[in-house]
């Protein structure tokens, strides 16, 4: 069955559109590592966490920085002398200044200006400051919103790691230890030690089923494996069946 991301309506496998709501549906395909169904547009493998979009590094070009050889046989005429430079001509001395420098010593008188006659000077304002441009807004200042987990039988609040672009959701264990531990909360044998996974993108949260073993339901509709729903806030998140280990997805 493929999921709608829109409406988590189930359709059949090979449907290209939502049959509920005409959505287009993501394409599966096998991850190159391991084999597991994933989509098409994934960028991690949720099974082995392989990346499926890196490329191989184009090696550099080595002819590039090799200089080319020069042509036997050609003949490079001599270049003509170049003319001798024009001496400038000399400087014409201003009213009441000497054209050359004075000797050591020597006074230089300089004119005297007119007097003013009753005039007031009038000293012009300073320009005005440039406008303040407003810093723009970056990255960092856009990730200032914090998400958190409400554990619903326990009324337990948990804060979802803002520096991680991967959260692990499990138990601990010796292959990918979880960010978020829920071995302590009532009924957690349920959840499997590797559960499920919150991918962080920019300003949107998405949930992930790795495999586990009672499944992950998103509003009590399961969410199957290599599928993935994108957390608005309000959303019921259940690791395991029986909805016994339940959150609420909170942003603020």
């Amino acid at each position: 069955m493929i999921v709608c991301p829109n409406c988590n309506h189930q359709n059949p496998d090979g449907a290209i559109q939502c049959e509920a709501c005409y959505t287009p549906l993501p394409t599966m395909m096998n991850c190159p590592s391991c084999g597991a169904k994933v989509q098409a547009d994934a960028s991690f493998c949720g099974q082995c966490g392989s990346n499926l979009k890196g490329s191989p590094a184009v090696a550099p070009d080595a002819s590039a920085t090799i200089p080319p050889a020069p042509t036997p046989g050609l003949d490079i005429p001599d270049l003509p002398p170049l003319d001798p430079l024009a001496m400038p001509d000399p400087l014409v001395a201003e009213v009441g200044v000497p054209a050359v420098p004075p000797a050591a010593g020597e006074e230089v008188a300089l004119p005297s200006m007119p007097p003013l006659s009753g005039q007031e000077v009038v000293v012009p304002p300073p320009p005005p400051p440039p406008p303040q441009v407003p810093a723009p807004i970056t990255a960092t200042q856009l990730q200032l919103q914090t998400a958190r987990l409400l554990h619903v039988q326990t009324d337990t609040l948990l804060e979802i790691p803002g520096h991680l672009t991967v959260v692990h959701l499990g138990k601990p264990n010796d292959r990918i230890p979880p960010n978020i531990d829920v071995s302590g909360f009532p009924n957690s044998e349920i959840v499997s030690r590797i559960h499920a996974d919150i991918r962080v993108e920019g300003d949107a949260y998405y949930l992930e089923d790795v495999g586990s073993s009672n499944g992950t339901y998103v509003n009590n509709m399961p969410l199957p494996m290599g599928n993935r729903h994108r957390l608005r806030p309000g959303d019921r998140l259940s690791l395991g069946k029986g909805d016994k280990v339940t959150f609420i997805f909170q942003l603020s």
